[in-house]
């Protein structure tokens, strides 16, 4: 992944943050993440990425700040199972948009939910994982990206 490729999912993210909640995202430095302490939160969807390019993306955030985005949106049912679904929404909208500047070659699984910050999740072996730190209503969260 070059610069401007990163600079795509920098851009996603806010633009997810300002549609659906009408409120910034504050973004930190992307940076080159140590594939043996990638972050993990409460809660992370991840999307497999095939096709020309491989390796997966994943959104990992913690629960205050999911409830707080279903609330901020309307939703007022903030049952474990809504928050699971927004983080897979979250992590398939920010990959789906992706592919509208990668192409269609550019092909993405469904979500998969993780919980809990003990699981540890794979990116592909060789392939450098980057992480971009992000933080809304003062919660943590983090988008990483991992393709080849």
């Amino acid at each position: 992944m070059d610069e401007q490729e990163l600079r795509v999912f920098v851009d996603i993210v806010r633009q997810y943050f300002d549609r659906q909640t009408g409120r910034p995202i504050e973004l930190g430095s992307p940076h080159l993440g140590d594939a043996t302490a990638l972050p993990i939160y409460d809660y992370t969807g991840v999307i497999g990425i095939s096709g020309e390019r491989q390796g997966c993306v994943y959104v990992t955030a913690r629960r205050e700040l999911l409830r707080a985005l279903l609330l901020q949106v309307g939703e007022t049912d903030v049952s474990e199972a809504n928050i699971c679904d927004l983080a897979g929404e979250v992590a398939n909208t920010i990959s789906g948009n992706a592919r509208l500047y990668f192409g269609p070659d550019f092909m993405i699984s469904v979500p998969i939910i993780v919980q809990g910050t003990a699981q540890a999740i794979q990116v592909p072996k060789n392939v450098k994982a980057y992480v971009i730190p992000m933080r809304w209503h003062k919660l943590d969260a983090a988008l990483v990206v991992s393709l080849q």
